[in-house]
């Protein structure tokens, strides 16, 4: 479903969800029925790959704790960022993406207005209070005319959607359990973040957030 299709579901999307930018739009609660089917297969994910805090280029430990599924997992070290198809810690391939996981991502990016998504990555981020991901474009996929889907899970947080310049202003959204952003388009490339997440306690998660950022990587 497009943003663009008129009348009763036109009405429909108008209020359910939000336009960010040309491109780019928040699907309010689209995962909330499936948060638990969600976390669940996150835990196996997670027992196989487990989250780490990565290190950047600049050799600087990462607040948000991460870890991957699907074909390539997102990498960061001391050699820069990048998508390897073998996690560096186990030595292994990344577990394969679960199919609530890959369903979850192209109906929300058909939602969001972009049909035949086929995402091959998956990037895991936990949360804890004080965590926070600064802003940032995501450029390391090969190929830009895929969007990016984002799935928030947990503890609510606030989102920064800002233009195609550092030096823009972003704008803030909060985001809670369930919500999705989907964005590519002309905002493929629009610098992005989240602000210190806040304490509190999910009746699911506790004190942590989940992320998942669906990607065509490969």
């Amino acid at each position: 479903m497009s943003p663009n299709q008129g009348g009763a579901i036109g009405d429909l999307f108008a209020e359910r969800n939000e336009v960010l930018a040309d491109g780019a739009v928040l699907l309010r609660g689209l995962a909330r029925d499936d948060a638990h089917d969600l976390l669940a297969a996150l835990h196996d994910i997670v027992s196989v790959a487990p989250f780490r805090h990565m290190i950047t280029p600049g050799g600087y430990r990462m607040s948000v704790a991460m870890t991957n599924c699907g074909t390539a997992g997102w990498v960061s070290d001391k050699q820069g960022y990048r998508y390897d198809a073998i996690d560096p810690e186990t030595e292994q391939p990344w577990p394969s993406m679960p199919s609530l996981f890959r369903n979850l991502a192209v109906r929300a990016a058909d939602e969001g207005g972009y049909s035949d998504f086929e995402p091959d990555a998956c990037l895991i981020n936990r949360y804890e209070p004080g965590a926070r991901l600064t802003l940032h474009q995501d450029k390391n996929e090969r190929d830009f005319r895929a969007p990016i889907v984002s799935v928030s899970l947990g503890l609510p947080a606030t989102f920064q959607f800002g233009g195609l310049r550092r030096s823009e202003r972003p704008q803030r959204y909060k985001l809670l359990s369930g919500d999705v952003a989907v964005w590519g388009g002309a905002s493929r490339r629009c610098f992005h973040g989240v602000a210190p997440l806040a304490k509190g306690c999910d009746p699911v998660t506790g004190e942590f957030r989940f992320n998942l950022t669906f990607r065509k990587a490969l």
